[in-house]
C-alpha cells in the first residue's frame, strides 16, 4: 500500500521493470518487488505422487538381492564347516554356469552369437585364472587371526549391500547404452574381497577355486540374470524374486533360527514397512517454485 502511495505522488519516476541483470533501477531499493511478484508462486510442482503398490513391487528387486547375499553367506557357512564338499562346489559351479546362460540366451533380445563367443572367452580366461591364482588365496590370510576375517568381511558384506545399484547391473546388459557406475564397482570389489577373505580359510586348494569361482559367479552374474529377467517380464521377475526368497528362508531357518527371524524381519521392513513410510511422509513434502529460483534448461545438451 505505501509502494503503491509513493509511484501515485512520484509520477516522474520511471516505472519498475523485472530484469535479471542491469543493476539497480533509479528510484527504487535492490530488494523492490511489485504485486506481480507472488502471481509466479508455484506449490508442489515437482512432487511426484507415488502408489504404495508400486513402490512395494519396485522394493522387491532390494529384497531379492538380499535373498542373493544371503545364500552365498550359507554357502560359505556350509563349506567352512566341511557340509559341503569340493565336488559339489564344483557340481553347483558349473549348474549356476549353465543356467545363468541359458536364461540370458532366453531372455536377452540382443544378443549376438559374437557377444555369446566373447562371454564364453571371457568366462574361460577368468576360470583360468583363478585355478592359477587358488594357492595364492589358500595362503593369503595365514598370519590373520579368524575373528580379524570374520569381522573384516562382515564389514565389506555390509559396504557391497549398501553400494549396490539395485536398478541395474554390475555388468553391461546386452544392448545397454550406459555402463555401471562407480559406487557399483566398489560395492563389486568389496564383494570380491570378502570372498577371497572367506575362501583363504578353507583347507584345500580346490575348495578355494570352487568357492571364489561360485562367490564371483553369483556377484558378478547374478545381478545381470535378474536385469534380462526383470526386462524380459516382470511377472517373471516377481514369481522368480517370492521363489527366492521362500528358499533363501529355508536355508538359513535350517542354518540357525535366530538369522532366519532376523532375515524375515528385514525382508518385511524393505519390502512392505519402507514403501509405506515412503507414501506417508510425502503428505509432508512441501516444495515452493517461483521468480526467485534459477534458471534450469528443459533440454539435454549434447555435443
Amino acid at each position: 500500500m505505501d509502494k503503491t502511495c509513493e509511484e501515485i505522488l512520484s509520477p516522474s519516476r520511471p516505472k519498475w521493470r523485472k530484469v535479471a541483470y542491469g543493476g539497480m533501477q533509479p528510484g527504487y531499493d535492490d530488494n523492490y518487488t511489485d504485486e506481480s511478484f507472488l502471481e509466479g508462486m508455484v506449490m508442489n510442482a515437482n512432487v511426484v505422487k507415488r502408489d504404495l503398490v508400486k513402490v512395494m513391487k519396485d522394493s522387491i528387486s532390494i529384497s531379492q538381492y538380499l535373498c542373493i547375499v544371503s545364500l552365498v553367506v550359507c554357502v560359505w557357512t556350509y563349506t567352512l564347516e566341511s557340509n559341503i564338499s569340493e565336488a559339489s562346489l564344483l557340481i553347483l559351479d558349473v549348474g549356476l554356469l549353465g543356467s545363468g546362460f541359458l536364461v540370458l540366451l532366453l531372455t536377452a533380445k540382443k544378443l549376438s552369437i559374437r557377444l555369446l563367443c566373447n562371454y564364453l572367452l571371457n568366462i574361460s580366461f577368468f576360470i583360468s585364472g583363478l585355478y592359477i591364482l587358488a594357492p595364492i588365496y589358500h595362503t593369503l590370510t595365514r598370519s590373520i587371526s579368524s575373528d580379524s576375517i570374520w569381522a573384516l568381511t562382515a564389514s565389506l558384506l555390509v559396504l557391497h549391500l549398501f553400494l549396490h545399484d539395485y536398478a541395474g547391473s554390475t555388468i553391461r546388459p546386452p544392448g545397454a547404452l550406459t555402463n555401471p557406475t562407480l559406487t557399483s564397482n566398489i560395492s563389486l570389489n568389496a564383494s570380491i574381497v570378502a570372498s577371497v577373505l572367506i575362501a583363504s580359510r578353507l583347507p584345500s586348494r580346490l575348495q578355494v577355486f570352487a568357492i571364489v569361482l561360485f562367490s564371483l559367479q553369483v556377484f558378478l552374474f547374478a545381478p545381470l540374470i535378474t536385469y534380462c529377467i526383470k526386462k524380459y517380464s516382470f511377472v517373471l521377475h516377481l514369481l522368480f524374486s517370492f521363489g527366492l526368497m521362500v528358499v533363501t528362508l529355508g536355508f538359513v531357518f535350517t542354518l540357525h533360527r535366530l538369522l532366519f527371524v532376523l532375515l524375515l524381519s528385514l525382508l518385511v521392513f524393505v519390502t512392505i514397512i519402507c514403501p509405506y513410510w515412503l507414501i506417508k511422509i510425502q503428505e509432508y513434502k512441501f516444495e515452493i517454485n517461483g521468480p526467485w529460483d534459477e534458471a534450469k534448461l528443459c533440454f539435454d545438451i549434447t555435443e
